[in-house]
């Protein structure tokens, strides 16, 4: 099968990397890809969201289905798109993926299907007093969410309380964000410790993948600013049968269950992001696609071959199969750019990457025959163990091998289960 990739980040080359393993895989081509694609299939120098110029190139090199890694060109419609062309995309529909793409959107269907979240209230230009009264009511920390999509950067927890008013005009009135923040979803504080889980769903029926859980602050000690993500691990310490039975019982079952009561067709992977308060588990959200840096570490440990779950998501037909992990632990460190998430320097060479086996390349140039650095966060270094802690051991081993100027990168993923 000849299959197209969208997308050009860690999370996909860390896809790549497990689909050109699939014997079912005859030519896997990543548009537009990056220099870890690159190793993996043949990338194509076109934009993930422009959707005729890919039509036009899947027409002519005859690709069989296509699978999107970031949600952009799924808010956008990529399914849609393509389904009214006859060719099958791994990914929701237009109208489902507003799960990720519009908070209000989540709350509504959370609430509509009784699917346990934090208490909300939506504001906009319209009732923007009303926000403003209701943070004087009550007690911060407060949480505000741009409603759309802001390149994860859309979510603001304030402890002050003139200073989250501050913030919410500034959001609506001032367009912090764009046009992602012309609503906000203000929500109650949930104190307790996140994890991801992810399902595969062919609109009927889903499979649970193997559980992660990110590293999001800069800092050691989870402090300093939210990033994109500094690191992961899989499977989550604390996470037992109890509580995944809780997750499917309370969350995924109602979740799958409300797609099919709202007519949305949703053929791809739910990301949930939760949070356990207590004994409770609750969503902080849902994301239209798997996590990055949680890909790097989730598909490492599924033994499945991966074209063959998409097939039967195509087809319907995820209940006639399993998923089969491996047993062994994950872990993934990001090495990045000094300064970032704030302001970086790109261009600097790196060394020690071409002799690594499962490191995945995000923000990486080639110059001639020279790795360069082309963004934020540079690469995400993988590793096996027989534990949480083995594999992070063998992950930093990996990492003070590879080197750039102004190298960084987080020595404590995993901290609080050492």
């Amino acid at each position: 099968m000849k299959i197209l990739l969208l997308g050009s980040g860690g999370r996909e080359h860390a896809l790549a990397w497990k689909i050109s393993q699939s014997e079912n895989c005859s030519h896997l081509f990543i548009a537009p890809g990056n220099t870890g694609t690159a190793l993996c299939g043949t990338n194509i120098d076109m934009k993930a969201s422009d959707f005729e110029p890919l039509y036009t190139f899947v027409k002519n090199e005859q690709i069989d289905f296509i699978v999107c890694g970031p949600e952009d060109p799924l808010v956008e419609g990529v399914y849609d798109f393509f389904k009214e062309r006859n060719i099958p995309v791994v990914g929701p529909s237009k109208a489902a993926a507003q799960l990720e793409g519009s908070k209000a959107f989540s709350k509504k269907f959370m609430q509509r299907h009784h699917i346990p979240t934090a208490a909300y209230l939506e504001v906009d230009a319209t009732n923007i007093q009303e926000g403003i009264t209701h943070i004087e009511n009550t007690t911060g920390p407060y949480v505000l969410k741009a409603d759309g999509l802001a390149a994860g950067k859309g979510v603001l927890i304030i402890a002050n309380r003139e200073e989250a008013k501050a913030a919410l005009i500034e959001m609506i009135e001032q367009n912090k964000f764009g046009k992602a923040s012309a609503r906000v979803v203000i929500e109650e504080f949930l104190d307790g410790i996140e994890f991801s889980v992810f399902v595969l769903s062919d609109s009927r029926n889903y499979l649970i993948l193997p559980n992660a859980k990110d590293y999001k602050r800069i800092g050691e000690g989870d402090t300093g600013l939210n990033t994109g993500g500094m690191g992961a691990i899989s499977p989550v310490p604390f996470v037992d049968q109890n509580i995944m039975q809780q997750v499917e019982e309370k969350i995924i079952r109602p979740t799958i269950d409300g797609l099919q009561k709202d007519q949305l067709i949703y053929k791809g992977f739910i990301y949930f992001g939760l949070i356990k308060v207590g004994e409770t588990i609750k969503v902080i959200e849902y994301n239209c696609r798997m996590g990055d840096p949680e890909t790097e570490v989730v598909m490492p440990r599924i033994k499945n071959d991966i074209v063959d779950l998409f097939v039967a998501v195509n087809n319907e037909s995820l209940k006639n199969k399993k998923i089969l992990e491996d047993e062994r632990a994950c872990c993934t460190i990001v090495l990045a750019s000094g300064g970032y998430p704030e302001e970086f320097e790109k261009g600097k060479k790196i060394t020690g990457l071409e002799i690594q086996s499962l490191v995945f390349h995000a923000g990486i140039k080639k110059i001639d025959e020279d790795y360069v650095t082309n963004g934020g966060r540079v690469a995400m270094v993988s590793a096996y163990g027989k534990n949480i802690q083995e594999a992070l051991q063998m992950a930093n081993q990996t990492a003070s091998t590879i080197s750039f100027d102004g190298i960084y990168y987080r020595k404590d993923i995993g901290w609080e289960f050492e």
